[in-house]
């Protein structure tokens, strides 16, 4: 909640506001468990390819947004790992355009990122397991057409009411030993701790609730066979308990964010990891007023002590909405040749030494041809909010300088939607540093700071400042 008196001394009549969307909403779900035997070799160290069972469903969850302008929009929040070439996220997305109707600027696919999943890359489907990926893609965009349109169709007058806790389940993941740039838990990092939360209510009842927060699902690893949405699966089941509707997450500018707790093959950690997570949300939620109010000073009473009653008012909420889909043009590195990289790998586990040029290679594939890549961006504002997605790995400094740039907007900020760019936005100092994001990604230092400049720039046109 954000206080709008201004700087001038409190009087009776001044409200705490609850930034608001006014919408018709509609929601629905599908389950998108994988099969068991899928691929799921996601980790070099893994010695099995194929999913020996699943830890918790996978979903995916439609909602729906009908501002004022009738254009209708369509957020599907996806368990899933991460798109490994640009023909699979394409195939996936534009079924799913085709089917329900909409441009591609009305749709927004978000994957959570959780690293316990099914390979999302049809190109494996020689390798063990990979047989059933073709089968599987076919199945998430028939996920998000069905429900896309039941979402659509079920639209009706609501509420989406925004407010922000705080989880301390997210660590810096850049920790340097003994001169070497590793992957794990930096106990003198600092990591964003901010959750953004939307409650999404029609004729007072809670129909979802959106969880934007910033922390890559590596609690499980290669330890694990079983498919698993990590500690999002837990997030879901302690926030639907305690609401009675379904939880959307969104995974935000994670970056170099994780765990401090990861790497292992326990998934009670992963459910301990959710739960927490979903206290926090909890907690928020239950410091706003009811749907439809905002908290004002509405008397003095005289006690012991004169005391300030606040009380709740029934409050306006905007119902414009406006959006944009742009790209801003990237710089890459200088990229090192596959034999280059295999000749640089040569004495790793071959296991993992594969795992590295795979990825390595699909990466180029249909992305790279160039000095330069066009790296989009997708943005909509709903009243006083605004939500931007795009297909990177963004640093939490992203969401960090929007916010701060804009105070008082709540901005959701999702990596790993849409695409293709699917790759890391290291800060400046992770080149420096030689950190993994850094020379995995085939963006060139400086990246990070183009995408902030031009997402400020989105945004601020939305707001019309």
């Amino acid at each position: 909640m954000n206080q709008d008196i201004g700087s001038t001394a409190t009087r009776i009549g001044d409200r705490i506001r609850v930034p608001r969307t006014r919408v018709r909403v509609g929601v629905a779900r599908r389950d998108i468990t994988p099969p068991v035997g899928i691929r799921a070799k996601n980790w070099g160290p893994a010695d099995w390819e194929r999913s020996e069972g699943a830890h918790r469903p996978f979903t995916l969850t439609a909602l729906a947004l009908l501002a004022d302008d009738e254009r209708p929009r369509v957020l599907l929040a996806v368990d899933g790992t991460w798109w490994r070439r640009v023909a699979d996220e394409q195939g996936v997305r534009q079924a799913i355009l085709d089917g329900l109707g909409l441009a591609p600027d009305q749709l927004m696919l978000s994957l959570s990122h959780t690293h316990a999943g099914a390979v999302l890359c049809a190109a494996d489907a020689h390798l063990p397991g990979g047989e059933l990926i073709p089968g599987y893609l076919e199945a998430l965009a028939a996920g998000g057409v069905a429900a896309g349109r039941e979402a659509l169709d079920g639209a009706e007058p609501g509420l989406i009411e925004w407010t922000q806790g705080r989880c301390a389940l997210a660590a810096d993941r850049e920790l340097v030993l003994n001169g070497r740039a590793l992957v794990g838990f930096n106990p003198e990092g600092e990591a964003d701790d901010t959750v953004v939360i939307g409650r999404v209510t029609a004729a007072g009842v809670v129909r979802a609730t959106l969880v934007n927060y910033a922390c890559h699902p590596t609690t499980l690893a290669w330890q694990n066979r079983d498919v698993s949405p990590d500690y999002v699966g837990a997030l879901r089941e302690t926030v639907e308990a305690a609401t009675g509707a379904p939880c959307l997450f969104l995974q935000g500018a994670s970056g170099e964010l994780a765990p401090r707790e990861q790497y292992t093959g326990d998934v009670t950690v992963a459910d301990r990891h959710g739960r927490s997570l979903g206290h926090a949300v909890l907690a928020a939620l239950d410091a706003l007023p009811v749907p439809g109010e905002e908290i004002a000073l509405d008397d003095v009473i005289e006690s012991g002590a004169p005391l300030a009653i606040w009380a709740g008012r029934p409050a306006a909420a905007d119902g414009s909405a406006a959006g944009a889909l742009t790209s801003v043009e990237l710089p890459l590195r200088d990229l090192p040749t596959l034999d280059d990289l295999a000749e640089e790998w040569k004495d790793i586990d071959p296991r993992s030494r594969e795992e590295r040029l795979s990825r390595a290679r699909n990466l180029r594939d249909g992305y790279i041809d160039g000095p330069t890549v066009q790296h989009p961006v997708w943005a909509w504002r709903f009243g006083d909010a605004v939500l931007l997605g795009h297909p990177g790995e963004a640093y939490s400094r992203l969401q960090r300088t929007l916010r701060a740039r804009f105070p008082g907007v709540p901005i959701v900020v999702m990596n790993l939607t849409n695409g293709p760019g699917f790759v890391y936005l290291p800060t400046r100092e992770a080149y420096e540093r030689g950190m993994y994001q850094a020379w995995q990604t085939p963006l060139a230092s400086g990246a990070l700071d183009l995408l902030e400049d031009h997402a400020c720039r989105v945004v601020a046109g939305l707001l019309g400042r």
